[in-house]
């Protein structure tokens, strides 16, 4: 007995020392549960991982894009051709209608040359209608156009010439003097800033000269006959 109780106090001794069996399984069957969750976990940071930087390179892109347009239309802008002094005389004066002229046309219940009636002679032309020609007032034209004519209006049965002259010379056409000339420009400038129309059967000669960007017309007057209007 004594044996037996030294055996069996040596067997609870051993079974004290030895690792159990049963919590080691139960170790080794848990590990496949913890993996179970892990990867969903891990599933949804790689999908972050993807769509940040992703999503990151998209908005850097739309700004990169965004930039290289703005950058674009500024730089069209600054590199388009601007329109310098003389051409601002040239074309942004020549289209505008002075009211001067306005009122002219207005008083005389004038309406614009129609485009159908371009190249009709003139004497053929109905009254009440202005165009625009050179010296000559064959035809009219319907349009100023690039060309520096002068206006041309026809009311009670005469033509006139219309446009600026100097104080001076108005007077001198008032006064009824003889042989002078009136220098004409289709557009106000210095020196000649005042509206003038003069009938055409005055002038017994009208010369187009280039001055500048335009022309003036050298207006040569014999004799002021009487005219009734």
């Amino acid at each position: 007995m004594a044996g037996d109780d030294l055996y069996a106090a040596i067997g609870i001794q051993a079974s004290q020392w030895e690792l159990p069996s049963t919590p080691l399984r139960a170790g080794i069957f848990l590990l496949p549960g913890r993996v179970g969750r892990i990867l969903p976990v891990m599933k949804r940071w790689a999908l972050y991982l993807i769509a940040v930087p992703l999503g990151l390179g998209g908005l850097v892109y739309l700004v990169g894009l965004n930039f290289s347009i703005h950058f674009s239309d500024v730089w069209s802008k600054d590199h388009q051709p601007k329109n310098t002094p003389r051409d601002v005389g040239k074309f942004l004066d020549g289209n505008a209608v002075p009211r001067e002229v306005l009122r002219l046309r207005h008083k005389h219940q004038l309406r614009a040359l129609t485009e159908r009636e371009e190249g009709t002679k003139i004497e053929e032309l109905p009254d009440g209608i202005y165009g625009f020609s050179m010296c000559s007032v064959v035809a009219l034209r319907a349009t100023r156009g690039n060309t520096f004519s002068l206006e041309i209006q026809k009311h009670d049965g005469i033509l006139f010439y219309v446009g600026y002259a100097s104080d001076e010379e108005i007077d001198q056409y008032l006064a009824r003097q003889k042989n002078f000339h009136i220098l004409m420009f289709p557009h106000p400038r210095k020196g000649a800033s005042s509206l003038f129309d003069i009938p055409v059967e005055f002038v017994s000669k009208c010369e187009e000269r280039t001055e500048g960007d335009g022309y003036r017309f050298d207006l040569f007057v014999t004799t002021i006959p009487e005219l009734q209007i």
